[in-house]
């Protein structure tokens, strides 16, 4: 369960038809912060040309601290609110990018300007599985992860990573925190 809360993509086995049935009926929302209805869970490409001054509103977003180039860096955009944060496919989208060591950029693109939150997590053996011993993981505002038992990651709740965005572009930099 923790491990589904912490990265919800986690795939599970004999339940995908029931999921994306249920995704399919739940998954149009009108946002707090956007003024049309908004599809959740969806799939978007790192497109940097959003970034670009005059655009907006959007997060410009760099992920520090990567310790290789392997596998998958997932990035996933939350409303700031509790009844959406960590839950599974309850983010606005998520952009798939290949990782570079140290620095990778990628740009959000957002609703409309309010308050969200973001998360990273490095798939390194890039198996789309979250192995706690290798990946790594981060979220807005840099907060650091809890643990559960001195093992298990606990992220922080959304009072800690919400943020602000604005009409245009938003700078922003989360540092991937490894176990």
């Amino acid at each position: 369960m923790l491990r589904n809360a912490l990265f919800p993509d986690h795939r599970r086995r004999g339940t995908l038809a029931l999921a994306l049935t249920g995704s399919a009926l739940a998954g149009l929302v009108t946002s707090t912060a956007a003024a049309a209805p908004v599809a959740l869970g969806s799939k978007i490409g790192n497109d940097m040309s959003r970034c670009a001054a005059g655009k907006g509103p959007a997060v410009r977003l760099d992920v520090t601290g990567l310790k290789s180039a392997d596998g998958n860096l997932f990035v996933r955009t939350y409303y700031a609110r509790s009844g959406d944060w960590l839950k599974s496919k309850r983010y606005i989208h998520r952009i798939e990018v290949r990782p570079r060591k140290g620095t990778t950029s990628v740009c959000i693109p957002l609703p409309a300007a309010g308050d969200y939150a973001i998360t990273v997590q490095h798939d390194a053996n890039g198996n789309r599985d979250t192995d706690f011993s290798t990946d790594g993981a981060g979220v807005s505002n840099n907060v650091k992860f809890g643990n559960f038992l001195g093992v298990i990651p606990r992220p922080p709740g959304v009072d800690k990573a919400r943020f602000s965005a604005g009409a245009g572009i938003t700078r922003m930099s989360i540092a991937v925190q490894y176990q």
